[in-house]
C-alpha cells in the first residue's frame, strides 16, 4: 500500500515550482516545448508508463544541460528519481534525488530546496528504519515552504508527512499533518490530491475503528477515482472499504469490494511491469557522456575561434585606442561638469537622511511616550473608578451617593480624556484598526446614551433616540468605530447643551438585499457654533467657547470623528445657527447579518456562580489589590493576592485556584513571563491579564504566553465580572490574537 501512495506524490510534487518562471531567456516557442514535455512527463507517469515518463525525463534534462538551467536540471534529475521510486529502485532513485539536491542548492531556489527536502524524506521512508530520518527531512521541507508562502505546495508537503507517518503506523503524529494538508486542500485542485486526503481519512478511521466514518471517506475517495479514472488511488480506497465491510460483517459486499480490488491492482501491476527502466536509464547515461564529450569538442572550437578574433582584433585595435581616446576625453569634461551636481547631491541626501532618521525616532520616543503616560495615568485611575463604583453600591453611603457620582464621573471624564489622546495618536500611525462584527444596532445606540446619563441630569437635557424601523435588528461592521463616533458627538452636545433637548437620530438612506446605508444624525438645541468657526471645528485642539467652563474639552473629539469616518470611506457634515443649536450627520455602510450570527455576539453570564471560586490576584500595586479584592469578595469569592509573577508561581504550584487575574508590568518577574512559567506545570487553569497597558501594544505577546483574555483597567465593574465568569464556564480554550479585550 505504501508504494500506491507514492505512486501519487510524484503528481504531487511535481507542481511545486513552474519551470518557465526560471526561463525567462528562453523564446515563447522553447516556452511551450520545455511545457509539453513536463506535462507529458506528468501525463505518463500518473498513467503508470514510467518507461515513456524516463525517456521525457531524459530529453528535459538534456534541453535543461543545453540551456545552463541548474533548476531545470534539478527538476529533471527528481522526476527520474520519482521514477525509479515507483519502480522500487532505490539506489537508482538515490542517485537521482542526491544529484537533484546538487543542482537545487546551486540554483540557489528556496523553492527548489524545500522541494528537494520532501524528495529526501519520501526516499528516507523506504527504508526499516527510515521513520525519524524522513519526518527531520519533512519538516525541513514544511519550515521552507511556510518561508516563501507557497500554500500549494505547503499542502503537499503535509501530505506527504502524512503519508510516512502512517506507514509507520504513527496515526496520531500523522493525524496532525491530515488535518493541515485538509485545510489546504483548496489551494491544491488535483483529483489525486482530494482522493488521497480521502483514502488517508479512511485509514486513519479504520484504525481507530470508526468504521461508519471511514466508509464515508473510503466512498468519497471511490466517487472521486471513478470520475477522474484514478486507478492507483481506487485499488487503495477498495481494499480499505472492503476490510471495513469485512469488520463491521458484512461479508458479501466486502467479497464484492475485494474483487474490485484485485481488478485495480492486477491493472496496476500490468501497467509497473511494462516500465523497462534499464533501457531508459541506459539512454540517459550515455547522453549524459556524449554532453560531456561535446562540451569538450566545442570547448576547443571556442578556442581557435577565440584565437582568430584575437588576431583580427589586433589589426583595428589602434583604431579603437583612438576612439577611446576621443571618447575618454569627452567623459571627462562631462564628468567634471557633473562633479559639482553629485557632490551637492550627496550632501542633500545626508541631510534628507539625517532628517528621516530623526523624524522616526521622534515617532518611537513619542509612541512610548504615550503608552507609558496611559499606563502611568490609568494605574491610578483604576483605583479611583473602582472604589466609587464599590461605595456607590454601599447602602450605608446614599447620603453620599451625589459626591461619589461626581468623583466617579471625573474619573471616567479623565479616562475619557485619555483614550482620546491614544486614539488620535493611533490614527496618525496608522496603528487604528477595526473589526468587523454583528451586532444591535438599538442596543449599542441606547448603551452609548445611557453612558452620559449623569452628564443630562447636570444639565437638565433630554435625550430622545429616534431608529427607523426600517433598520435591521442586526448589523455587521464595526461597532467599535461607530461607537467612538456617536460617543463623541453626543458628548459634544451634551457639554454645549444646557436645558435643552439632544436627538440621536438613525434612518436608512439606501438599501439593499445584503447592504444597508444609515445615516445618522445627532442635533441639539444648544449654544449653536459661529459660522466663521465651523470650518476650523475639525482641527487638533481647535475649541468652540462655551458659557460652561466645566466642559471646555481638549479640541480632540471632533478631530477623531472626522479620521475614523474618513477610514470608513465616509465624511460628516455639520451645521449650525448661534443660539439655536447644531447638527452633525454622516452615512455609514453595513452588511446585513443574518438573524442567525446573534450565536457571536456575546451572551450574559451568571455571575452567581463566582460564589465560592477561589481566585488568585497578581498585582503589584497596594490600591488596586485593595479594588480588586473588594470586588470580588462582594460577589463572595475567595481571593488571595500575590505582589509580583515568581511568589504567582510558586502559589499557583501550591494551591488548587479557579482562575488567576495577572497583572502585566509587575517588579521582580512580569505576568508574561510569570505565565509561561505556570504553562509549563499547568494548562487548564484559565489566566486573564488585568493590565493598564495600552492593548494594541501587546494583544500578540499577552495571548502567546498562553493567556486566555484581556481586561484593561479601568474597566467597567459588570464587565469585570461578566469576563471572569465566562472564562471560568470555558476554562482554558486558547483565545485568538484577534480577539477583542474588554
Amino acid at each position: 500500500m505504501k508504494k500506491l501512495y507514492f505512486f501519487f506524490l510524484f503528481t504531487l510534487s511535481l507542481q511545486c515550482a513552474t519551470v518557465l518562471a526560471q526561463a525567462d531567456s528562453l523564446t515563447h516557442s522553447g516556452k511551450l516545448k520545455i511545457q509539453q514535455l513536463i506535462d507529458s512527463s506528468e501525463t505518463y507517469y500518473i498513467s503508470g508508463n514510467y518507461k515513456k515518463s524516463m525517456e521525457v525525463n531524459v530529453k528535459i534534462l538534456n534541453k535543461a544541460f543545453e540551456l545552463g538551467d541548474a533548476n531545470l536540471i534539478h527538476k529533471g534529475y527528481r522526476f527520474l528519481g520519482y521514477d525509479f521510486l515507483a519502480l522500487e529502485d532505490i539506489e537508482m532513485a538515490k542517485e537521482n534525488f542526491l544529484k537533484s539536491e546538487r543542482y537545487a542548492t546551486e540554483s540557489k531556489n528556496d523553492t527548489a530546496i524545500a522541494i528537494t527536502y520532501m524528495d529526501l524524506a519520501n526516499l528516507y521512508s523506504f527504508e526499516e528504519d527510515g521513520y525519524e530520518k524522513s519526518m527531520r527531512y519533512h519538516k525541513k521541507s514544511i519550515k521552507g515552504f511556510k518561508k516563501i508562502k507557497d500554500t500549494a505546495s505547503l499542502a503537499k508537503a503535509h501530505y506527504n508527512t502524512v503519508v510516512t507517518a502512517f506507514s509507520f503506523e504513527r496515526y496520531k503524529s500523522g493525524l496532525y499533518h491530515l488535518i493541515k494538508a485538509e485545510f489546504l486542500e483548496r489551494h491544491n485542485p488535483s483529483p489525486s490530491f482530494k482522493a488521497g486526503i480521502k483514502n488517508l481519512y479512511g485509514d486513519y478511521y479504520k484504525q481507530k475503528g470508526a468504521h461508519e466514518k471511514a466508509e464515508k471517506a473510503f466512498l468519497k475517495a471511490i466517487a472521486l477515482g471513478k470520475e477522474h479514472k484514478l486507478t492507483a488511488e481506487l485499488e487503495i480506497s477498495y481494499r480499505g472499504y472492503s476490510d471495513v465491510l469485512f469488520t463491521t460483517g458484512r461479508f458479501e459486499e466486502a467479497y464484492n469490494t475485494r474483487e474490485k480490488y484485485e481488478e485495480y491492482l492486477l491493472e496496476n501491476r500490468e501497467i509497473a511491469k511494462s516500465a523497462a527502466s534499464g533501457s531508459a536509464a541506459s539512454k540517459f547515461q550515455l547522453a549524459e557522456y556524449q554532453k560531456i564529450a561535446e562540451d569538450a569538442r566545442l570547448k576547443n572550437v571556442l578556442q581557435a575561434e577565440l584565437m582568430e578574433t584575437n588576431r583580427r582584433t589586433n589589426k583595428f585595435l589602434w583604431v579603437a585606442t583612438c576612439l577611446g581616446l576621443l571618447v575618454t576625453l569627452y567623459l571627462w569634461y562631462a564628468y567634471r561638469r557633473r562633479k559639482a551636481l553629485v557632490r551637492e547631491l550627496r550632501v542633500k541626501n545626508k541631510e534628507y537622511l539625517r532628517a528621516k532618521q530623526k523624524s522616526d525616532q521622534l515617532a518611537k520616543s513619542k509612541a512610548k511616550f504615550f503608552s507609558t503616560v496611559s499606563h502611568e495615568l490609568r494605574t491610578p485611575l483604576y483605583g479611583v473608578i473602582g472604589l466609587s463604583t464599590i461605595l456607590l453600591e454601599n447602602e450605608e453611603l446614599k447620603k453620599h451617593e451625589k459626591d461619589l457620582k461626581s468623583l466617579k464621573f471625573s474619573a471616567d471624564y479623565l479616562l475619557a480624556l485619555i483614550n482620546d489622546v491614544l486614539q488620535m495618536n493611533k490614527i496618525e500611525n496608522d496603528s487604528h484598526t477595526s473589526d468587523a462584527a454583528a451586532f444591535n444596532l438599538r442596543e449599542l445606540i441606547d448603551t452609548i446614551v445611557s453612558s452620559f446619563e449623569y452628564m443630562r441630569i447636570q444639565h437638565k437635557n433630554e435625550i430622545n433616540v429616534h431608529i427607523s424601523k426600517d433598520i435591521p435588528q442586526l448589523l455587521k461592521g464595526s461597532s467599535v468605530r461607530l461607537s467612538q463616533v456617536l460617543m463623541n458627538l453626543i458628548g459634544n452636545a451634551c457639554k454645549f447643551t444646557e436645558e435643552g433637548v439632544i436627538d440621536v437620530i438613525a434612518s436608512v438612506s439606501n438599501a439593499s438585499e445584503k447592504t444597508i446605508l444609515v445615516t445618522f444624525t445627532v442635533k441639539d438645541t444648544g449654544s449653536g457654533i459661529e459660522g466663521s468657526k465651523l470650518e476650523t471645528i475639525f482641527d487638533e485642539f481647535s475649541q468652540i467657547e462655551s458659557g460652561n467652563k466645566d466642559f471646555q474639552g481638549t479640541g480632540l473629539g471632533l478631530p477623531i470623528v472626522k479620521k475614523l469616518l474618513e477610514q470608513s470611506n465616509s465624511d460628516i457634515t455639520v451645521t449650525s445657527e448661534l443660539g439655536k443649536g447644531t447638527k452633525f450627520q454622516f452615512n455609514l455602510l453595513f452588511d446585513i447579518a443574518q438573524l442567525g450570527t446573534a450565536n457571536n455576539l456575546s451572551p450574559v453570564v451568571d455571575t452567581s456562580m463566582l460564589s465560592q471560586k477561589s481566585i488568585l490576584v497578581v498585582e503589584d500595586n497596594r490600591i488596586n489589590q485593595m479594588v480588586t479584592k473588594k470586588i470580588l469578595e462582594k460577589e463572595k469569592v475567595q481571593c488571595d493576592i500575590a505582589k509580583n509573577g515568581k511568589e504567582a508561581i510558586t502559589m499557583v504550584k501550591q494551591n488548587n485556584y479557579d482562575l488567576v487575574l495577572m497583572d502585566i508590568n509587575m517588579p521582580v518577574m512580569n505576568g508574561i513571563d510569570a505565565t509561561k512559567k505556570i504553562r509549563e506545570f499547568n494548562n487548564t487553569i484559565p489566566i486573564i491579564a488585568l493590565t493598564a497597558v495600552e492593548v494594541d501594544e501587546i494583544r500578540f505577546r499577552i495571548f502567546d504566553s498562553g493567556m486566555n483574555d484581556i481586561i484593561v483597567k479601568p474597566y467597567d465593574v459588570e464587565k469585570f465580572r461578566q469576563t471572569i465568569a465566562k472564562n471560568l464556564l470555558t476554562g482554558n480554550v486558547p483565545n485568538k490574537i484577534s480577539l477583542k479585550a474588554i
